[in-house]
């Protein structure tokens, strides 16, 4: 393929491809990329920003196109509702700068209109100047106006070397920070700014001044030995944009539907894990059956004696104590130094006691519950509350880039068990509400489509809304999230509300619900299935 002629600023159409997927078109700019973000070896790339998103990647120059010269092209064969959406972006993007433009033109007009005019009166008064004569003008004048008439300065605009340096931040470095890179703080230098070319904001050789040390997941696309393209994690701990795992031995324990997903996505990005799970067909057939860096562990125990760190992801607190307790549990493989990461949602009596026993053995406890459902977990874009052991929380570091898109440390432990169940009755109790109006809107002779369409252009809208609303409209409850484990988290909240004589009135409300659709045999479909307590 030819080169392409690119520079900064430019707007372009890229293809990004991951084998063994392909992604859909995009519109980019080219932007410059902080100081702190290394660029991938190998071949030719270029850092954008993706209009309709405000992400940023690295991506490689001969899978982009100039914008102007592609776009009837790459509209006829792309129909994708993002990359129009990207293109209406990009026009409102040209629209403003034109707009800009016209009135820097116009501006002009007006500032030239004024200098004719000052010209005019200037040269009328050297005509009267000419009038009298030199002594008696000179005797007329204060010393304050012979003072001003003898400085070089001239009325109108300031010498070039004294304008005011600071300018107003351009639309691209708020499109910037409004984005993945909004934890940058941009700050062009003087000397950036006198290389700017006039009137064009996109010449800045924009700096990161600071750089958000958070684990926190920016896509980035990266050059691998193999040729391949790949979008990965990249923080701190990141090298030339690729996630670099631990040497740590990793076990994980439970494969349901967030376990299942978290460890998928750990073996991706090249770690080795030791999986157990109480039906031990399943974490055969799921990982281990031609999975490179998958082992099928026999037990808990067994699991934990032959790993540095291992991670549980189990249903509720009985499931979580009994996998520690019990017989060849977690405990019984506890040794100084082995490390222990419980990522159940479950109250935080039931976490302090666990980590008691583990610490009383010389291991290492961290909280880590999980905010999500199992597309969030398959995607590796879960959020993760975390709590307990600082140190191990940051060797947890490339395991938690693997699994979710941003993880917060909360303090000691418990702390990420509350900040979970108030996380967790905040939705269910949404999820109620939705099904209460929708299933109002039928019994009032409404259109249950027409009010999710209102709400979807409203102030709610969201893709909970939208996902859990079509779920109800199909009829299709398939779990993301089981129906039981948001009532159980509901339970569990009220509890914590009780402990502190905290009032709940909500989501007891919205607990008493969920109790009627269990009632209904609903249990095991998706929460939003909770519709049918309220048509039976």
């Amino acid at each position: 393929m030819a080169a392409v002629s690119l520079r900064l600023g430019d707007l372009v159409c890229g293809l990004l491809c991951c084998q063994p997927t392909f992604f859909p078109l995009f519109t980019l700019q080219i932007v410059n990329p902080p100081k702190d973000l290394k660029k991938p070896r190998g071949k030719k790339c270029f850092f954008v920003k993706f209009f309709g998103t405000e992400d940023h990647a690295w991506i490689k120059v001969e899978q982009l196109k100039p914008y102007h010269a592609h776009k009837e092209e790459m509209i006829k064969i792309n129909k994708g509702k993002r990359f129009q959406q990207a293109v209406d972006a990009v026009e409102e993007f040209l629209r403003r700068a034109k707009g800009k433009d016209q009135t820097s033109s116009h501006n002009s007009a007006d500032d030239k209109n004024r200098r004719n005019s000052r010209k005019v009166k200037k040269n009328m008064g050297e005509g009267k100047k000419r009038v009298s004569s030199g002594s008696s003008e000179r005797g007329s004048k204060s010393p304050l106006k012979r003072a001003q008439e003898q400085s070089p300065r001239k009325r109108g605009r300031p010498p070039k070397d004294e304008k005011d340096l600071t300018i107003p931040e351009s639309s691209t470095v708020k499109g910037m920070m409004a984005g993945p890179m909004a934890t940058f703080k941009w700050q062009p230098t003087a000397s950036e700014v006198r290389s700017s070319p006039a009137g064009s904001s996109l010449g800045l050789q924009l700096r990161p001044a600071v750089c958000y040390q958070a684990i926190t997941k920016k896509l980035k696309i990266c050059e691998e030995e193999t040729g391949s393209t790949s979008i990965q994690a990249a923080d701190s701990t990141a090298v030339n944009g690729s996630i670099t795992p631990t040497d740590k031995k990793i076990g994980f324990l439970g494969l349901g539907l967030m376990g299942s997903g978290i460890v998928s996505n750990l073996l991706k990005m090249g770690h080795t894990v030791t999986v157990w799970n109480r039906t031990a067909e399943k974490g055969w057939c799921l990982f281990v059956q031609g999975s490179e860096g998958a082992r099928l562990g026999r037990t808990p125990a067994e699991v934990v004696s032959t790993c540095d760190i291992t991670f549980a992801c189990v249903s509720d607190p009985k499931a979580a104590k009994d996998l520690v307790l019990g017989p060849s549990g977690v405990l019984q493989g506890i040794r100084p130094g082995k490390c222990y990461v419980d990522m159940s949602t479950v109250d935080a009596d039931t976490v302090t006691e666990l980590a008691q026993v583990i610490v009383s053995r010389g291991g290492r406890f961290l909280e880590a519950p999980v905010s999500g459902n199992q597309q969030l977990s398959n995607d590796g874009m879960l959020v993760i509350l975390a709590a307990g052991d600082r140190g191990l929380y940051e060797d947890c570091s490339s395991c938690f880039q693997a699994m979710g898109k941003t993880s917060f440390f909360l303090g000691e432990v418990g702390n990420a068990a509350k900040m979970m169940l108030i996380v967790n009755m905040v939705q269910g109790s949404f999820m109620a509400t939705i099904a209460e109006g929708l299933t109002l809107a039928q019994v009032t002779g409404q259109s249950q489509q027409t009010l999710l369409d209102i709400l979807n252009q409203g102030q709610l809208a969201s893709i909970f809304l939208d996902q859990k609303c079509q779920n109800i409209l199909q009829g299709n409850f398939k779990p993301d999230f089981y129906l039981k484990y948001i009532q159980k988290d509901l339970r569990l909240a009220i509890a914590l509300g009780d402990a502190v004589n905290h009032p709940t009135p909500m989501a007891a409300a919205a607990n008493e619900v969920y109790k009627r659709a269990k009632a209904l045999d609903q249990s095991d479909n998706d929460m939003s299935a909770v519709y049918r307590a309220y048509i039976h």
